[in-house]
């Protein structure tokens, strides 16, 4: 059997091909191999088959080493030659668990950089001339203008990788040598949509919950771009997603897909905006309606009103904490005794680099933080790095910070208080910080002083 017909049959069945000798195969699987691929195998090699059973710790780091080394080969300038580039990518940036894939090109080389828990790193450079190829390749796939290249673009299409339809969304941009293109991978949850699963402390779980169970009002979720807050949201309507309950969606674009909500991608070319297709869900006797995002005065204004009209309103907002989104409605238009009287909930939360297990080392001396940021030393872990992670640490931790609209912020925010004297008043109220969150994280071994330090900069003392 040719090898690229082994590996796509191995792919299919999440297994890699470690070495092909005269009689000898031997491949890696995660945890136990299934008897579809043993048959399969069998069949196919015509030679004694060996099989590694790994983690799937152990499985990431084979393929993370493997795309840093693995790249077609590059003989001449072809659609062809395009084609195997952006379909090898594609199938790296799925099995490293990537979220983005940067193509980049430069003076003399073409860069591909995928990031994976939220740091780039860059596959091996590729030749400069490949630059309008790729990018004709990638336009095509988006069913973009492939004659355009003074303007920016952006677009959305599947693609079928490793036996399974992955959902992309693609933006071009103009640059000194040529066009950026960047892609998203969609639908690419590995968690449950649970709140158990969110990794809220048992105190915002159930400030969450509660607010969640209301018949009415407005809950935001904030932070910026790749902080997790789709997978809030959704875990959050799944959990009211019952036969009886009528959730309704207007997303840009839909990002998971979930059976049992009615979910409405926008199309601005056509007419159907935010505040559009909400004005039309209104009309279609929902009880929850998701809004992916307020982003600007007429669609907060149509979210509180539906909000104040019984009816529980989820969005989201590009806010730094959770007082600080009190001051950002406010700017769009909003007045403040409506944003009081409708607010329910304001969840704020990052995405931390989650320590490996298996290598993390605690350093002899601890990290000591003025009082008033937090009252105890805090452990100072390496991230050390081994065969079962990458650079020390494997997967992401989800920090958060819940602010609970009580009488007393009610008030605080009707009477015109700024963002930090709110905010003063939620932690005299118990409010747990994401700073505060992100300690006990570190407290627990679960990521470093440093990666804290990253993702939320050092806050100023009080």
């Amino acid at each position: 059997m040719q090898p690229d017909k082994l590996s796509a049959l191995c792919q299919r069945h999440n297994a890699v091909v470690l070495k092909s000798e005269n009689d000898l195969l031997t491949i890696a699987v995660v945890e136990t191999p299934s008897t579809e691929l043993m048959e399969s195998l069998t069949f196919a090699a015509q030679k004694r088959v060996d099989i590694r059973c790994w983690t799937p710790e152990q499985m990431d780091k084979h393929l993370q080493l493997t795309a840093q080394t693995v790249v077609p080969v590059v003989q001449e300038e072809s659609s062809t030659t395009a084609m195997e580039i952006v379909e090898h990518t594609l199938q790296q940036a799925l099995m490293l668990r990537a979220s983005d894939i940067h193509f980049e090109p430069g003076e003399t080389h073409y860069v591909i950089r995928l990031r994976v828990d939220g740091v780039l790193h860059a596959l091996s450079p590729l030749p400069g001339t490949l630059a309008s190829t790729l990018t004709a390749r990638l336009k095509v796939l988006g069913n973009l203008d492939i004659a355009e290249h003074r303007l920016p673009q952006d677009g959305q299409f599947n693609q079928e990788l490793c036996g399974q339809s992955i959902s992309f969304r693609i933006a071009t941009l103009p640059c000194r040598h040529g066009e950026k293109v960047v892609l998203r991978l969609l639908h690419q949850v590995n968690q449950p949509l649970e709140l158990e699963a969110l990794g809220m402390t048992t105190q915002q779980r159930e400030l969450f919950a509660a607010a969640l169970a209301q018949p009415q009002g407005l809950l935001l979720v904030t932070g910026p771009t790749g902080s997790g807050k789709t997978v809030t949201l959704y875990s959050a309507l799944q959990a009211r997603n019952k036969p009886e309950v009528n959730i309704a969606s207007v997303e840009d674009p839909v990002e998971i897909p979930l059976a049992g909500l009615t979910q409405t991608q926008i199309n601005p070319r056509s007419g159907l905006t935010f505040q559009s297709v909400l004005r039309a869900l209104l009309r279609q006797d929902p009880d929850i309606i998701m809004i992916g995002e307020i982003r600007d005065g007429e669609t907060a204004e149509i979210a509180i009103k539906a909000s104040q009209t019984g009816h529980l309103v989820l969005s989201t907002l590009h806010t730094n904490s959770t007082s600080e989104t009190l001051v950002r409605i406010q700017q769009m238009g909003v007045a403040r005794w409506m944003i009081s009287s409708a607010l329910s909930l304001v969840v704020a939360q990052r995405l931390v680099r989650k320590l490996c297990p298996h290598c993390r080392k605690l350093a002899v001396e601890n990290i000591h933080l003025p009082g008033t940021l937090w009252p105890r030393p805090l452990p100072r872990w390496r991230a050390e790095g081994c065969e079962q992670c990458y650079h020390g640490f494997y997967g992401r931790l989800a920090l958060f910070e819940v602010l609970a609209i009580t009488p007393e912020i009610r008030q605080a925010i009707a009477g015109n208080m700024g963002a930090e004297e709110i905010g003063l008043l939620a932690r005299q109220s118990g409010m747990t910080t994401l700073f505060e969150h992100g300690c006990q994280a570190v407290e627990q071994g679960l990521t470093t002083f440093d990666e804290l330090v990253r993702i939320l900069g050092f806050p100023d003392g009080e």
